[in-house]
């Protein structure tokens, strides 16, 4: 039985990793291989990739700043009702955090896999689901 830093010791020597660019690439692929009826909600959104999440956003959502894989930042989708619909002014946001999500992989196909179910479990807070909504369809 592996106690937690066994397990987090034995997930840092598989971690598969990739340049920047290819990760960009990989979820880029991921959005455009989303169906068609949810990526064209996504018209006022930006995916952006950063290593690690800060000690404050980690903080903020009360989880160890190594468990935490991806962040939705902005106003989920049902709440953007807008005066004569025009479309809400601020950009909203999805964070991928590379390092963290390499450090859960061990090969390209699971990295592949891994962003996907990021960025599906991230446009579900942009949508309004909640973490216990989004733990009941996974």
């Amino acid at each position: 039985m592996f106690s937690s830093i066994d397990h987090f010791l034995y997930n840092r020597s598989m971690s598969y990793s990739v340049s920047r660019e290819r990760f960009e690439m990989l979820a880029e692929e991921a959005v455009e291989n989303l169906p068609g009826e949810y990526r064209k909600y996504f018209t006022n959104i930006t995916i952006t990739i950063e290593d690690y999440p800060t000690g404050g956003e980690a903080k903020k959502l009360n989880v160890r700043r190594g468990c935490l894989l991806g962040l939705f930042s902005g106003v989920p989708y049902p709440s953007k009702g807008g005066f004569f619909n025009i479309p809400y002014p601020m950009t909203d946001r999805i964070i991928l955090y590379q390092k963290n999500i390499e450090d859960i992989c061990a090969s390209e196909a699971e990295l592949i896999e891994q962003i996907r179910k990021t960025l599906i479990h991230e446009f579900g807070h942009y949508f309004g689901l909640s973490e216990r909504d989004l733990r009941e369809y996974e």
